[in-house]
């Protein structure tokens, strides 16, 4: 594969993609939905053949799960393209306007980025959202997956570019790329690429960010808290705690670390143990922590994992401000919670915690462009540029000022014979 020449027709691709109408993108994605329920057996039988060689390979057991792509895996990935074409088109939104003079009027609006490279592992229906979100944010995309999916990928970047062709799409905007030397070469394409989103380890990540000029947008690591407080309801914190962290644990959003006040903890370990155990949870406690409950001894390297395993880390507190404090020291910036009744500290928690994503009394597990109702997401962003958290069709756009004049020139106004009247106007 000429790398090149795949990003020049992706960057052609992605002018013609930014203007296209709504009804032509959601046309596509109506013919893509169609195309993988129609072929859901030869999808599955590819992703079996992956699943078979990669259990051959000793691929490691939450990787695994995130590779299986199965019958009720394509039902919601569909499910999921057919919510995204409900969405509103995040391109060509009035964002801000405002008249500069008498007939002199600006424009900011929203535009697509261009092309988009996105590297990620193990997760077909990963390949599905991101291309699905790019389309319908009018981004071209290559996408670089996993060895472990090849064939999985394939069939499904195959009948992508057979739906969106069928369509009236321009054939060019999304490219599947399988080689470590493609990554390699796509990382100096800043003439073509104009936004990389990795999806991998730390190591991976900050790998990509310092060997590319291209921007990164992305998350390195999923170190996500709860914080369970002194006027937690127990019950609710329980139930809260278990779905952080077991309902399912390979992904980034599952919670790693459990912050447990002093003044629970005698009540709450012992009944959440009950509930970890039935899922065969590991836990790893602090010395304050196997004082109350039988647990493995926790390390300074606990607190800096992210597990994606059944494992949970745990340490006692005295107060919100220390719960706080060692999310803002371990944390990476992703999604943490708080369990209470106390409006002030959860209050204090939200505004405090330095987080892309912040919660109250619910799941960490929530943090989701799907269940945010973004049509799913490319990713999880903990960068404080451009988006932040789930990143899904409104952190897919850019914007671009537009200025309507009728005859205006700078000179008259440097030289006072007119003045600015800067009138902020409705957006739309």
């Amino acid at each position: 594969m000429d790398l090149i020449k795949c990003a020049e027709t992706a960057k052609k691709a992605s002018i013609v993609l930014a203007s296209a109408k709504t009804e032509l993108k959601n046309k596509a994605l109506e013919l893509i939905a169609e195309y993988l329920g129609n072929n859901i057996n030869d999808i599955v039988q590819a992703n079996e053949e992956d699943i078979k060689r990669s259990r051959e390979e000793n691929l490691p057991e939450p990787l695994l799960k995130r590779l299986r792509f199965d019958k009720k895996k394509i039902m919601d990935t569909v499910e999921g393209i057919r919510s995204l074409i409900k969405l509103p088109d995040p391109v060509g939104k009035k964002l801000m306007a405002t008249q500069l003079d008498e007939g002199l009027v600006l424009y900011k609006i929203s535009c697509p980025i261009g092309v988009i490279g996105i590297i990620f592992e193990s997760r077909p229906d990963a390949l599905v959202q991101i291309s699905t979100l790019c389309l319908k944010s009018g981004n071209a995309v290559l996408l670089k997956g996993g060895r472990e999916a090849a064939n999985t990928n394939r069939i499904l970047a195959g009948l992508i570019q057979k739906a969106t062709t069928e369509a009236g799409i321009h054939p060019g905007w999304i490219h599947l790329l399988e080689t470590r030397e493609d990554v390699q070469q796509m990382l100096k394409l800043d003439n073509y690429i104009d936004l990389i989103i990795p999806r991998g380890s730390n190591e991976f990540v900050r790998y990509i960010m310092e060997n590319s000029r291209i921007p990164v947008l992305g998350h390195a690591d999923g170190i996500c808290h709860c914080y369970v407080d002194s006027e937690a309801d127990t019950g609710m914190a329980v139930d809260i705690v278990n779905d952080s962290k077991t309902q399912y644990v390979a992904v980034c959003n599952a919670t790693e670390t459990l912050l447990v006040h002093s003044g629970i903890a005698g009540r709450f370990l012992p009944e959440l143990k009950k509930r970890l155990d039935e899922s065969n949870v590991e836990i790893r406690g602090c010395e304050r922590t196997r004082e109350i409950i039988s647990c493995v001894p926790a390390t300074e390297e606990d607190w800096k994992t992210e597990y994606l395993d059944y494992i949970l880390a745990v340490k006692i507190v005295d107060s919100v401000d220390e719960a706080i404090e060692h999310i803002n020291t371990y944390g990476s910036g992703h999604t943490d919670a708080i369990i209470t009744e106390n409006r002030e500290n959860a209050e204090k928690f939200m505004e405090l915690v330095d987080s892309g994503n912040v919660f109250w009394n619910c799941s960490t597990r929530f943090s989701d462009g799907f269940r945010y109702g973004f049509g799913a997401e490319v990713g999880i962003s903990t960068n404080k540029i451009h988006a932040r958290g789930p990143v899904g069709l409104d952190g897919l756009t850019i914007y671009k000022y537009k200025l309507i004049g009728k005859g205006h020139i700078v000179a008259d106004y440097a030289e006072h014979r007119r003045s600015f009247t800067h009138i902020p106007l409705p957006p739309e």
